[in-house]
Formats: C-alpha cells, sequence, structure tokens
C-alpha cells in the first residue's frame, strides 16, 4: 500500500500549524518524520490517523482520493496510530485493550472473551512479550503500556503503521525488541512512518527521513547520506552542541541527605547526599526503583524504614504539600496521567503550584502570576498560542516545558526532574539542559532520573547507578561512560 498526503494545510484558531507539506510512504518502508515539538509532525498524522481533518490539500491511497473524517476511516483503509500519549484504559485488561473498538462476539452476541485472551496471548508469544493478558492495564507501567499498543497495531494486520515516539519510556532490551518487529514487519511489505528525537535510532532503524520545521517541509533524503548532527541542524535551523556541558561550579551546604532509605521490595538500604548548586544524576533500567525513590522522598510514597535530612535536620514527609512547603519540587516521568491537568488551560497548568504564594487575603494576584508565567516561557521557549488555551493544544514537549515552568515557579531548593527530556526535541533538550545548568548556578540542588546515559554524562556532575532497588555504584568524573553506566545497571561492579 502507497500512501501520498498533497498540499496538507491545518490551523488551530490563529495557530498556522500546517503550511502545505506533502509526504509520500512506500510498503515495505520506513520513513522517519523528524522536527521540533510544535513543527507538526504530530498534527500531520493526526489527519493522516483520522483524529483531524485538514483544511486543505487531499490525501491517496495507492493513487485513490481517500477521506478520513474519524479515526476508524483511516483504521478500515489499514492504518495503524501508535500515539505518543497511550490511548489504553487503565480500568480494562489488557485483552480488552487489544480489540477496544473491535470485540470478539459468539454466535449468541455475547463477547468471547476466550479467544481474546487467546489472541492475546498468541501475539504476544510471537514478540516474546512476557504479559499476562488478564492483568490490569493501571498495574503495568509505562514501558508495557507502549508495548501493547505496538502489539495491538501488529494485530489489527495493518499496512501503514504509525509510531508517535514509540521508544519513550522503554529500555534498551526493548527498543532493540521493537526494532526487530519494526524490521519483521518490513518484510511483510508493511510501511512505517517513525517519529522520534531519539536521532540514533533514526540512523538505526529507517531508510529515509523528512524534516518539518515552524510547519513546512524543510528537508527530506535517504538516512544513509547523513549523519545525526545534519538531522538535529535541519530540525532546529542551526547546530546543536553535543559535547557534555562542564561549568565551574562551587557547591554550597548539604540540602538532601537520605540514610538506610526503603520501602518493602522496591528501593532498599538508600543512602546519599547532594549540596546546594549539585546536579545529581540516577540513572538505570526498567524496575531500577529510581522513581519510587524519590516519589517517597517527596511524600508521595511511603517508606518503611530510613531516615531524611533537610538542610541537616531529620524530616518526616507525609504527604506532597509538605514537600512542596519544605523547598521541594518534582516532575513527573508520566506528563499525561501526573503532569498536566487535561480540564485547565496553559496559563493554569503553569501557574496551580503557586497560587498560594501569588494571593492576597484569599484572592489570586492574577497579573502578578501572568508576568511570573511570561518569563518562564521566555527562559524555556515554550511556543503556543493564547494562555486560555487548552493545554492539550500544544506538543508533548512544549506540555513539558509547562509543567516544568510550575515548578520552577515554586522557587525549589531541591528540584527532582524525571525523564526532563522525555518526548522533547533536539532543540529544546538544549533549552532544558541550559535551564539546569542556570538553576544550579542559583544555588538550587537538582537531581536527574534519566534513562539515557548520554543525558547523565551531558550534564551531571556526578551520578548513582541503580540496579534492581539497590545504588550499584557512583560514577563521576572519567567513570562517567556509557559502558560503565550499563554495567552498573545490569549488575556488574566498578573495576
Amino acid at each position: 500500500m502507497n500512501i501520498e498526503m498533497k498540499n496538507i494545510r491545518k490551523s488551530f484558531g490563529s495557530n498556522n500549524v500546517l503550511k502545505d507539506v506533502s509526504f509520500t510512504l512506500k510498503g515495505g518502508e520506513i520513513c522517519a518524520l523528524l522536527g521540533e515539538n510544535g513543527a507538526g509532525k504530530s498534527t500531520l498524522m493526526n489527519i493522516l490517523g483520522g483524529v483531524h481533518q485538514m483544511d486543505a490539500g487531499a490525501i491517496f491511497i495507492d493513487e485513490k482520493k481517500v477521506e478520513f473524517n474519524t479515526p476508524a476511516h483511516s483504521q478500515e483503509a489499514g492504518i495503524a496510530f501508535i500515539h505518543q500519549e497511550l490511548n489504553l484504559i487503565n480500568d480494562l485488561p489488557i485483552y480488552e485493550n487489544m480489540f477496544l473498538g473491535r470485540e470478539l462476539k459468539s454466535k449468541r452476541g455475547r463477547l468471547d472473551l476466550e479467544r481474546m485472551i487467546q489472541e492475546t496471548e498468541e501475539v504476544f508469544r510471537q514478540m516474546n512479550v512476557k504479559l499476562n493478558p488478564k492483568t490490569m492495564v493501571r498495574d503495568i507501567d509505562a514501558s508495557y503500556k507502549q508495548i501493547v499498543e505496538i502489539c495491538r497495531a501488529m494485530m489489527m494486520k495493518a499496512s501503514i503503521i504509525i509510531m508517535d515516539e514509540p521508544t519513550t519510556s522503554l529500555t534498551y532490551q526493548e527498543i532493540e525488541r521493537v526494532f526487530t518487529m519494526m524490521k519483521t514487519l518490513k518484510d511483510n511489505n508493511v510501511g512505517i512512518i517513525f517519529i522520534s528525537h531519539k536521532l540514533n535510532e533514526i540512523m538505526q532503524v529507517c531508510e529515509r527521513y523528512i524534516v518539518l520545521r515552524d510547519g513546512q517541509l524543510v528537508n527530506e533524503g535517504k538516512v544513509d547520506e547523513v549523519t545525526t548532527d545534519d538531522l538535529a541542524r535541519f530540525m532546529v535551523g542551526h547546530d546543536v552542541r553535543t559535547e557534555p556541558l562542564l561549568r565551574e561550579k562551587t557547591l554550597g551546604k548539604e540540602v538532601l541527605r537520605v540514610e538506610g532509605l526503603t520501602y518493602r521490595h522496591t528501593f532498599r538500604n538508600i543512602s546519599f547526599s547532594i549540596k546546594a548548586g549539585e546536579i545529581l544524576g540516577v540513572t538505570g533500567l526498567l524496575g531500577d526503583g529510581r522513581s519510587e525513590l524519590f516519589q517517597s522522598i517527596f511524600g508521595a510514597e511511603k517508606v518503611t524504614s530510613g531516615k531524611i535530612f533537610l538542610h541537616g535536620k531529620e524530616v518526616k514527609i507525609t504527604n506532597t504539600t509538605q514537600a512542596i512547603n519544605e523547598g521541594i519540587a518534582y516532575l513527573p516521568a508520566n506528563r499525561k496521567e501526573n503532569g498536566i491537568i487535561k480540564d485547565m488551560n496553559i496559563f493554569e497548568n503553569a501557574s496551580i503550584s503557586t497560587w498560594p504564594k501569588f494571593s492576597k487575603r484569599g484572592v489570586i494576584q492574577t497579573k502578578k502570576l501572568a508576568a511570573n508565567f511570561e518569563k518562564q516561557r521566555s527562559a524555556l521557549r515554550i511556543k503556543m498560542g493564547k494562555i486560555t488555551e487548552s493545554i492539550t493544544s500544544l506538543s508533548g514537549g512544549n506540555q513539558q516545558k509547562v509543567v516544568l515552568a510550575k515548578w520552577l515557579s515554586a522557587g525549589p531548593k531541591l528540584l527532582i526532574l524525571d525523564n526532563p527530556t522525555q518526548g522533547v526535541d533536539v532543540g529544546a533538550k538544549e533549552d532544558i539542559y541550559d535551564i539546569i545548568l542556570k538553576l544550579a548556578e542559583e544555588n538550587i540542588a537538582i537531581v536527574v532520573l534519566s534513562s539515557e546515559g548520554q543525558e547523565i554524562i551531558r550534564i551531571c556532575d556526578r551520578a548513582l547507578v541503580m540496579y534492581h532497588g539497590v545504588i550499584q555504584g557512583e560514577v563521576t568524573g572519567r567513570s562517567m561512560k556509557e559502558h560503565t553506566i550499563m554495567n552498573l545497571a545490569t549488575g556488574g561492579h566498578l573495576s
């Protein structure tokens, strides 16, 4: 199946998101769709997936003009869309999510649960996925939700699969599994549109690329004729730094110290400290317990035993409000479920943490709040329309920047960033890295939780590597290398 999108235009209010974009994909081809957050990638694919309707232009399948007014129309034409923001229902088991909207029924018209479970098991077996189809989706972590989405697309026997940031929350082993799936699909003449900000992945798995910038197609060509530096430059319009961001640093007094922190089987006997102005990385593989550890420090989860000290004094943090009052801020990894509030606009999302701070006699001082947000918007280079527009009108990366702006407004002494650049393009990553360095210079203690070794090496002064709930080792200076980090993350030891 071949697809052609011709002269596509799309606006949301005054924001022209796509300006005359044309794009083709052949069966059996893996094409990378690249661009900064807000460049129009997801909008273009949402039009192909029937989520949005174009203002002008046309779509052709095998040279025949088609119209997709709903996602169902697109699916019936053989197009499967694995969205960046996962479309699974937490309150249903995996197998029901696999057949959502295409439920199998018995001759009497009842749901054929056994057959749905069997077919789900069969797909999981083919993909070498170890999941129980009867498990509730809420009980699996983000990476397995992503794998369920991919398996669902495979089950639909789609001719074209759109993958929007499919590897964002996956481990190295899971990413390799996804790439193997993609190559198998390619051999079966399935066309794949692959959206990713991880340029090394593009080089590894894609044959062709197209680049959007500010809603326009600016570059296209063969992947084997370019480098990752070329692709980054096409995306942002200028050269992008890749070297470690070395800095002159003067560390202040200890901000946080934990001793013997333990919570059941999730993390055990954790001890470390961090000083003002220091950037501490915490990394590892899926299931290492790092997010749960820092959620406990933030008061969102409990601890079984151990002590937490802030500024040299022992504290018992029992809830997140207390943590915020103590000067701790936490940017969560799962933006959709824990970061944004969908029913609020951009300004409300960016300011909700500081309403008490900017209120007088119970009345919120909106002008001061707006001026404060404007500073953050400018510093973080958030691409947006009016501040009263819905938070969901922004691209994923710009939503992430709004969540970051919310916490920066709270003036924290300790800032915990859980995968801060997840789903963020190379240009926006640089913006966030610059902000992190600037905050460290302002004497804020910063913890960066990240699965990307390269990210840890670029911005952190030192890093703790976790393995199955314990700190396996610490890397700093010359030992901060990807292979050293990976060795510790898989249970090895420093030589």
